[in-house]
């Protein structure tokens, strides 16, 4: 934004009362993105109260796992596994693991965000896929801390609401299988990953997640390819890191070679 049309409190003059951040982004504009990832990913909370209910929790077990873990990615491999019969330590785990990269994802806000330490356990349990993406896609720490809010309160209270929808709605659906909503989740995770794999390495990891995941899940029980497919990350950066160093060695050599021919031409 040009100075010359800030007003003294950061807004746009020609606009009063906007406010932008040191970026040049309006709030308007970072609360409509906020809300419309919010709404968009809130309402499939609906499709993981169906799917709950369908695999046999309770309404009450299903709202709880909505509200106190609250990462759908999480929520719907485990019940997911405890559909396919998997069993529930496994089905745990996986969901477990899903959940660590919301760890990541905290070490990566805590430095864009920098919240007040009395707000940090409460904005917790806010970081997950949607608000990490939508916060660290502003230009500044102002937008940022307005996506992260608006996107973290907007997508809490419709999942919750959805969730238990759902839920109470599961039996009136009757077969809940045949509406194919388990994919709902999955294919709203996919739609946010799919933007953020913008280099060789990301891409080759999540092939090969998807190769191992689709691969192992006909022979290995209902929650363990999840696991499995984690391997994934290790394996195509050791390669990477293997092939690094080959092009280091490669490029060593014809330097070498040519010290070699230096000295030779000094004797």
């Amino acid at each position: 934004m040009d100075p010359a049309h800030t007003d003294a409190a950061g807004g746009d003059a020609a606009h009063p009362g906007t406010h932008a951040d040191a970026g040049g982004k309006p709030d308007g504009a970072v609360v409509r993105d906020a809300l419309a990832v919010g709404v968009a990913v809130g309402l499939s909370g609906f499709a993981f109260g169906v799917t709950s209910a369908g695999s046999g929790l309770t309404v009450w077990q299903t709202c709880a796992l909505s509200l106190l873990v609250f990462t759908g990615a999480s929520q719907f491999a485990l019940v997911g596994a405890l559909a396919a019969g998997g069993n529930p330590l496994t089905a745990a785990a996986g969901a477990f693991f899903l959940g660590v990269r919301n760890a990541f994802y905290g070490l990566r806000l805590s430095q864009s965000l920098a919240l007040p330490r009395a707000v940090r356990p409460f904005a917790a349990h806010w970081v997950i896929d949607e608000t990490t993406a939508v916060s660290l896609a502003q230009p500044g720490r102002r937008a940022a801390r307005l996506g992260f809010a608006v996107t973290g309160l907007t997508l809490y209270v419709l999942w919750n609401l959805t969730t238990l929808l759902g839920a109470l709605g599961a039996e009136a659906l009757g077969d809940t299988d045949a509406w194919g909503l388990d994919v709902a989740g999955p294919a709203v995770f996919l739609a946010l990953l799919a933007p953020m794999l913008t280099s060789a390495v990301e891409r080759a990891v999540a092939g090969l997640a998807v190769l191992l995941g689709l691969g192992l899940l006909p022979v290995l029980p209902a929650g363990v390819p999840v696991l499995a497919a984690a391997l994934a990350a290790p394996a195509v950066l050791y390669a990477e890191g293997r092939r690094a160093a080959g092009r280091e060695a490669s490029r060593g050599k014809p330097a070498a070679g040519r010290g070699d021919s230096g000295q030779e031409e000094e004797r």
